[in-house]
């Protein structure tokens, strides 16, 4: 199998090394001016750290940018020398930074160099995220497989038109935030109806999730799911009006549209 090298060793970057470094003959290279985080990323099976990201761009068969979309320039011109050296034996680019388009990162680096655009998300941390990426048709097919050899263990993967990722970023890439909050607010919503903290808090959690898996595994439509608990003049109708009077519904179409129009912003 392949090197892969990520520069930077934050919670997305260490996320994806950590379901790579379950596939046999994988070799793992962090680097990372943060040495705490990078001491942390160390803890993956067989990985090990490189001196600086030209070390990782001179190694990498697969070469992860795991870093803010605000220092991916840096990083880019950092990397650039030792990229173009390798006309051989070309590495794969893969960049989850938002907003970054592959024709940008391509244009920073010189040359049409194979690069592939990822939005993970943060449940990718216990092997349960969602992955969407675009590529260049430089990739090698061959390539191709790898790379979704290693994302597949971190989650659910799915290949996408890059003019998506935008999108894809406010909805899968910001939206376990939303999860998050909801799940409070509704345990929030329990504890202030008289129960304690901690049953409050287990009773969101399973119900977040036995809804998620009611709408996947049964196919229907949420909508068709949502009136199935929702009976004439009973809890549930009454609750969801409470909802629709302060803009449950558009408030979370709104926060997925901002976050979509920010990923744009950030490139």
């Amino acid at each position: 199998m392949s090197v892969i090298t990520c520069i930077g060793s934050g919670n997305m970057g260490t996320a994806l090394m950590k379901g790579a470094g379950s596939i046999p003959g994988v070799s793992i290279y962090f680097t990372d001016k943060d040495r705490e985080k990078l001491e942390a990323a160390l803890n993956i099976q067989g990985a090990k750290a490189l001196l600086s990201n030209k070390d990782a761009a001179e190694r990498g068969d697969f070469i992860f940018l795991a870093v803010k979309p605000q220092v991916l320039h840096g990083v880019l011109d950092e990397i650039k020398p030792a990229v173009l050296k390798r006309r051989a034996d070309t590495p794969v680019i893969v960049s989850m930074a938002a907003g970054w388009s592959i024709k940008k990162i391509q244009d920073a680096l010189g040359e049409p160099i194979p690069v592939v655009r990822i939005m993970p998300n943060t449940p990718s941390l216990i092997g349960s995220g969602m992955i969407v990426y675009s590529l260049s048709p430089e990739v090698p097919d061959k390539k191709i497989i790898e790379l979704e050899t290693i994302l597949k263990c971190a989650g659910q993967i799915d290949r996408l038109e890059e003019h998506y990722l935008d999108a894809v970023t406010g909805l899968s890439g910001s939206g376990p935030a939303f999860v998050y909050l909801f799940i409070e607010a509704l345990a929030d919503g329990g504890v202030l109806s008289g129960l304690p903290r901690d049953k409050a808090v287990r009773y969101a959690i399973q119900t977040v999730i036995g809804a998620a898996q009611m709408v996947s595994e049964t196919g229907k439509h949420p909508g068709e799911l949502k009136d199935m608990v929702a009976s004439p003049g009973g809890t549930t109708i009454a609750g969801l009006e409470a909802l629709e009077e302060r803009g449950f519904r558009g408030s979370i179409i709104k926060a997925v549209e901002t976050a979509c129009k920010r990923a744009a912003e950030l490139g």
